[in-house]
């Protein structure tokens, strides 16, 4: 995710690099305010974006439960978060003086650490090998912070360009649109969940009641697109637990306020926060809390 002059923005059709592509491993270029200037001018930006808005759009009017292709690089992710998964069973949390922040992540991190360029790598075309340092990166970042145990949207953002990286090596294509989103990144939610609730981690940058959940946004993005042009759920719905029950099967938005009223109910109703599922109100919100 180069830093060049901002060009069109790509989407998952765009062709892999060619055999001379050097890959390098990411480090962090934003520490103050003025490098968000940076950020907002470069490529990377560019394609990021571009990115969530090209899924955003091929999900639109779409149901979970709809038929499409599930190729061989996206079985290969869900055996990925599949291992994510296992380690977790493997690594029950440790008892500690402290409800939150069980230490037992860091045990289950550092398998990641250990783990990633070989995952990665096993995704990838063997052609593509060389990539794996780079977009494991983004692998690690996508799970929480070890030292201070905790998971929030910039993790979630980093598991989105993890996936916008296997895009542009060409490991992802644009027939991949659904399952990236409803097969891959649901799976990632699941895990995280499973992640958040066993090691009891803390949101990281929680600000408030502007998003539904302290962990998670882009659900509620790809989730409202959703329900573009849907013939009978309206927002009022979203906060009758019969429909959110009946439809959560079909539509992420719905599975995430099940979730919330399921496991949070004692920190922050549904009801008590936004949930009108606008995608263009969902996609300024991102920009400004998120990204920007």
């Amino acid at each position: 995710m180069a830093e060049t002059g901002q060009q069109s923005a790509p989407s998952p059709e765009d062709e892999a690099p060619d055999a001379g592509t050097a890959y390098i491993i990411p480090k962090k270029e934003i520490s103050m305010v003025p490098d968000m200037g940076k950020w907002k001018r470069s490529q990377a930006y560019a394609d990021y974006m571009g990115f969530i808005l090209t899924l955003n759009e091929g999900v639109k009017g779409k149901k979970l439960t709809c038929e499409y292709e599930v190729s061989e690089t996206v079985e290969k992710l869900l055996g990925l978060l599949g291992t994510l998964d296992r380690w977790i069973n493997e690594t029950p949390p440790v008892d500690q003086p402290s409800r939150f922040g069980n230490k037992a992540y860091r045990t289950w991190f550092s398998k990641l650490e250990q783990e990633a360029e070989a995952l990665v790598a096993a995704v990838l075309p063997a052609e593509k090998a060389a990539a794996a340092p780079e977009i494991a990166v983004y692998l690690k970042e996508a799970v929480g912070n070890s030292t201070r145990i905790d998971y929030g949207t910039g993790h979630e953002a980093a598991f989105a360009a993890f996936l916008c990286c296997l895009c542009k090596v060409g490991a992802l294509r644009i027939s991949d649109q659904l399952a990236i989103v409803f097969k891959v990144f649901n799976r990632y939610l699941q895990v995280m969940r499973k992640l958040q609730q066993t090691y009891r981690m803390e949101p990281a940058g929680s600000q408030g009641v502007w998003g539904l959940d302290d962990f998670q946004f882009l659900p509620f993005i790809w989730g409202s697109s959703q329900f573009v042009d849907h013939p009978t759920l309206e927002p009022r719905h979203f906060i009758d637990e019969r429909v959110v029950n009946e439809q959560h099967q079909d539509y992420i938005f719905l599975d995430c306020i099940r979730f919330i009223n399921e496991v949070r109910k004692s920190r922050r109703p549904v009801h008590q926060n936004r949930s009108n599922p606008t995608p263009t109100t969902h996609i300024y919100s991102y920009r400004t809390r998120i990204i920007n």
